[in-house]
């Protein structure tokens, strides 16, 4: 949308003279104040506009290059706007405050704020069993609360409004600048008495049990948010929040990749040869499966759903993957030794390569794909 001119604005002549523009904006900061305008958008845009035409038009520099260049500025720079500025902005900016008489002065707009406490962090360990299947945690944390019977009042150096205010001339006219009471920190309350034992802002130190919910699937360096948990703001304000950063106990038999399980299963020759039955331990007790006859060193069997939940669709489960390993022993006895020797050039002995399996080196390049 191309600007408005900024004569036409204010409604006066370009060579109307800088008493005339002070004029003109006076008249129209007033009549579009949104202390006059509560609520009202279209005033509020107007009031903009004028104050950013002002605060061109009153400046000797900028009101020359405005005449020579326009909206664009030289090169193409172009004039600050006010438009996707917040009306709060441009009232601290300006200093604009309630009308009173002829000039713009405080009306008491109550402005006090809410401290925020500060947070709290904790880590809290959890074994695979309760990342697996979710579980509510009673911990207990430390945090600042406020102390009973502490009582306010209204702070005298701002009145309550948490602000304090000063009155300048600002392009020709009075403004008021405001800042944050220094005193009450712009609570617009001052302690009136408390207890001996608490602090300065009348807070105390108490242990309280807290319950966390923890989703199933949850992963080592994730943090838990538990809002308005962490210590008490000061003065009626607001609670921090609690942080809880997840760390994972390793387990003694199984390791955790993602939302999927290993295990690495250990069997004798003997075994592999003429196949087995073995126990596996899973989150849930153990299982037992069957180890087929002539099974291959580095075979990994499947388990499907028998991992961890996936954190975002606790529906959907991992595996538990079984890593087979024939385990040869380094020492025989002399009777072993005889029929090792005896079968050695036995064709039942003799490397049998499938060509559809895995070579070590594609079994390695596979894991880091």
């Amino acid at each position: 949308m191309e600007k408005k001119d900024y004569y036409d604005i204010l409604g006066v002549q370009k060579n109307s003279s800088s008493q005339e523009i002070k004029k003109a904006y006076r008249k129209l900061a007033i009549k579009y104040h949104p202390d006059k305008n509560p609520n009202d958008t279209q005033a509020e845009e107007k009031f903009k506009e004028a104050a950013e035409a002002y605060s061109i038009l009153s400046d000797s520099e900028k009101r020359q290059k405005y005449d020579q260049f326009g909206h664009q500025g030289p090169g193409g720079a172009g004039f600050g706007g006010f438009g996707n500025m917040d009306m709060e902005d441009i009232l601290q900016g300006f200093g604009f405050g309630d009308i009173f008489g002829g000039g713009f002065r405080s009306g008491g707009r109550r402005t006090e704020r809410k401290i925020k406490g500060s947070n709290l962090r904790i880590k809290l360990s959890l074994n695979l069993e309760e990342i697996c299947g979710g579980i509510t945690k009673k911990i207990k944390v430390k945090k600042l609360i406020q102390a009973d019977d502490v009582t306010y009042s209204t702070c005298t150096t701002c009145n309550g409004r948490g602000q304090v205010s000063r009155i300048n001339n600002a392009f020709g006219i009075q403004m008021q600048t405001n800042s944050t009471c220094s005193r009450c920190n712009g609570t617009g309350k001052t302690i009136n008495s408390k207890p001996s034992f608490s602090n300065e802002h009348g807070m105390v130190m108490k242990e309280v049990t807290t319950e966390i919910e923890i989703p199933p699937g949850i992963s080592e360096g994730m943090q838990l948010k538990m809002q308005g948990e962490g210590n008490a703001g000061p003065f009626d304000g607001i609670n921090g929040d609690l942080l809880i950063l997840i760390e994972e106990k390793k387990h003694k038999e199984l390791i955790r990749d993602g939302i999927n399980l290993h295990y690495e299963l250990y069997i004798n020759i003997p075994e592999a040869i003429l196949g087995c039955k073995k126990e596996i331990p899973t989150i849930n007790g153990k299982v037992q499966i069957s180890i087929h006859s002539g099974i291959d060193n580095g075979k990994v069997l499947r388990l499907k759903s028998k991992g961890i939940p996936d954190i975002n669709y606790p529906q959907n489960k991992g595996d538990l993957l079984i890593h087979v390993n024939v385990w040869i022993p380094k020492k025989i006895n002399s009777e072993q030794k005889i029929f090792f020797k005896e079968n050695i050039n036995s064709k039942e002995f003799i490397p049998k390569i499938d060509k559809n399996q895995q070579s070590f080196f594609e079994k390695i390049k596979d894991m880091f794909e």
